[in-house]
């Protein structure tokens, strides 16, 4: 059978005409991007080129783009940069309970230094209440981190209502968007974020590489110190075809996004349909906010695990909404912060998908996975139908 892979919110496949792009930087054009000979110039050329097909994908400007080594360097930077440029100011940050481990242990780690930091919850939809909000900024708070689309359940955050919160106290906003980019429209024009993270290997770009946006007259402490390299904001010689690749997925990104909210979404939602008509089986995060790509979903009276080993053993990848660390098995922050009961967070699933994915993988899991928790589910004395 051929294999099917819907974890496209970890990684995805490199699309060949990246891989293409890329090719040239490994051999005939190899210099370094900050030397002032022909090779080296050819090299920025393209790094400037790159900059600017990302800029264009979210509306911002090419001198607003800084590439990074993925999403979790951009997150670091973003919030160590404005934490350490800001502390005279204030030392406050709010960020909610569901944010990635990026953001989360940037946060815990600033605590050590002296910063405090609000942990929002989440209403069980997943989305951030407004009033909650308000009601946590101090006259020391110095940045908002709130992510655009939630890695686990897709839900989408209402970024311009909190911006337009934040702007009217004079605090910075932060925004991981590493899950929404090439997945729903960003329009930073328009979107007024401070700085928002990017990573190209979920948008069938490499991995090893992301950038992130800081807004035109935002300052902050670079994370990276060395050369002058992207303009004295990130040392360290540039990735040239990592950044080449991201450019060139961010384009073809932006050629299909139509396709995400419509043949994506659709594959998506029917897959989902036909999974929650199986008994205790439960819809994690909202159902309208939320990316088109993204299904989390509790099969009560299962664990995770077993269900994804399974799955795996059927030539199907998917992602669990537990992990496994160090032989125990962890509850998924996200769902706890979503108040889930405990068996429905252990028996989670999230299925997400790409442009590259098809009728037919949605039909090999609907052949495989309701029978899958059947029989796990016979194995469980506190189940009954």
């Amino acid at each position: 059978m051929k294999p099917v892979y819907l974890d496209n919110s970890a990684s995805t496949p490199v699309d060949p005409q990246v891989i293409e792009a890329m090719l040239p930087y490994f051999t005939e054009v190899f210099g370094n991007a900050s030397s002032i000979h022909s090779f080296g110039q050819r090299a920025r050329a393209a790094i400037e080129e790159a900059r600017e097909q990302i800029a264009e994908l979210v509306g911002a400007g090419a001198k607003e783009i800084v590439f990074t080594s993925g999403g979790t360097e951009s997150d670091n930077t973003a919030l160590r940069g404005v934490a350490y440029q800001q502390r005279d100011r204030g030392n406050h940050i709010i960020t909610s309970r569901i944010e990635h481990p990026a953001v989360l242990s940037t946060c815990k780690a600033l605590e050590q230094e002296g910063f405090e930091v609000t942990y929002l919850p989440v209403e069980p939809s997943g989305l951030i209440d407004l009033d909650r909000l308000q009601a946590a900024i101090t006259p020391r708070t110095i940045l908002i981190s709130m992510m655009h689309a939630n890695n686990e359940i897709g839900t989408i955050q209402p970024l311009a209502e909190i911006c337009d919160l934040a702007h009217r106290q004079r605090i910075l906003v932060h925004s991981d968007c590493v899950q929404s980019l090439g997945k729903v429209p960003i329009d930073l024009h328009s979107l007024p974020l401070d700085m928002a993270s990017f990573s190209g290997h979920k948008l069938h770009a490499p991995k090893g590489i992301g950038a992130l946006f800081v807004r035109k007259n935002v300052r902050f402490k670079p994370f990276m110190l060395g050369g002058s390299h992207e303009r004295k904001r990130r040392a360290g010689t540039e990735n040239v075809p990592g950044m080449v690749g991201f450019g060139k997925a961010a384009q073809l990104a932006g050629r299909h996004i139509g396709e995400m909210s419509t043949r994506v979404k659709e594959l998506r939602d029917r897959l989902e349909k036909a999974l929650l008509q199986i008994p205790g089986t439960i819809r994690n995060g909202d159902e309208q906010r939320r990316v088109p790509n993204i299904s989390n979903l509790s099969f009560e009276n299962t664990e995770g695990e077993g269900l994804l080993i399974s799955l795996d053993l059927e030539g199907i990848a998917v992602s669990t909404g537990a992990a496994c660390s160090s032989g125990s098995l962890e509850p998924s922050h996200v769902l706890v912060a979503l108040g889930r009961d405990k068996r429905d967070v252990h028996g989670s699933l999230r299925f997400s998908f790409s442009r590259m994915n098809s009728d037919d993988d949605v039909q090999r899991v609907l052949q495989v996975l309701p029978s899958i928790v059947q029989r796990m589910r016979s194995m469980s004395p506190s189940f009954s139908t």
